[in-house]
């Protein structure tokens, strides 16, 4: 069944007791308080990384180039929360800022990885430490249960998924 946003051009009518009904699914305060936590945890996190100078995409991509040799952008992209339209974007802005490069790989010249030039590796080792410490004090709030539990149980919902 496909649900009509406009109620004007439904071809079904729409029923208050439906939506009354949908609204007390078991799951649905499971999944208000999931995007209250998100939404808790990246406003607290996105204002620490723009105080240090990045914006969160550009953070996202120093810390997972970070301790490698490099990555081709296919890599980048599956390894961090930004897609490939705007993955582009982001690494000429780092390229602008010279903390990372393109490299053409020998052989391949149609494609390229992309490196942490020096400057990018000491502002991964400055930020990234600085970054997972500011978290620290939200994450040890929480047992080591209580944090296994949060990560066995996330697992399982993103597979559901």
């Amino acid at each position: 069944m496909v649900v009509q946003i406009n109620p004007k051009k439904s071809t079904e009518p729409c029923s208050l007791s439906s939506a009354v009904a949908a609204n007390r699914e078991a799951f649905v305060p499971t999944m208000r308080e999931l995007v209250r936590a998100y939404q808790a945890f990246t406003s607290y996190s996105d204002t620490h990384v723009r105080q240090l100078g990045l914006t969160p995409s550009q953070f996202d991509v120093i810390a997972t180039l970070g301790g490698t040799s490099g990555m081709s952008m296919g890599d980048v992209a599956a390894k961090t929360l930004v897609t490939k339209g705007t993955l582009t974007g982001i690494i000429d802005r780092l390229e602008q800022k010279e903390l990372v490069r393109r490299e053409v790989p020998e052989g391949n010249r149609r494609s390229f990885t992309v490196v942490l030039t020096p400057t990018g590796e000491e502002v991964y080792k400055k930020v990234f430490p600085a970054h997972i410490a500011h978290l620290r004090q939200r994450f040890e709030q929480l047992d080591a249960s209580e944090l296994e539990l949060l990560r066995v149980l996330l697992q399982k919902l993103r597979v559901v998924f």
